[in-house]
């Protein structure tokens, strides 16, 4: 019913919490599947997981540019979003409380995608267990790679 990237993103940002490889493994998929369609769900989650990359590294200016597009886009994508198996109200709730934290300049605190389809999270789980990494845990904000990894990896 989801597709593979999909299951893997959300295991990266529940899982691992590398808000970095989620933009890889979903900017992938968007590619394949809405081509250049920048109002698509896919960017929408890619924007999610880039703006908490941002935020967990202290960049609040960046965070708060993001957060708001993020805002905008959802809207439109109401039904593809239910689609995916994500509660779009409490989605959009959760959006606005992380925004509200940037403003007030709070530090980061790890988010959950809200997912109402019990199935899905199973899926999730089990490829977290295969990747040895417990679902839903907090960042690990002592791993230097992980919250600096557009820059490390290069080097």
């Amino acid at each position: 019913m989801y597709s593979e990237k999909y299951i893997e993103f959300l295991a990266h940002f529940h899982g691992t919490r590398d808000y970095f490889e989620c933009h890889e493994v979903l900017e992938e998929h968007w590619k394949l599947v809405e081509p250049k369609n920048r109002l698509s769900v896919w960017v929408l989650l890619i924007q999610i997981a880039v703006f908490l990359y941002h935020y967990r590294r202290g960049n609040l200016r960046g965070a708060l540019t993001l957060v708001n597009r993020c805002l905008e886009k959802l809207e439109p994508n109401i039904y593809n979003i239910e689609k995916l198996g994500i509660s779009f109200s409490l989605l959009s709730n959760k959006l606005e409380e992380m925004k509200t934290q940037i403003e007030n300049g709070y530090s980061y605190r790890s988010m959950n995608l809200p997912i109402k389809d019990e199935h899905l999270i199973e899926e999730v789980q089990v490829l977290c267990k295969k990747w040895n990494v417990t679902y839903g845990s907090p960042s690990n904000l002592e791993d230097n790679f992980l919250i600096h990894k557009h820059k490390l990896r290069r080097e």
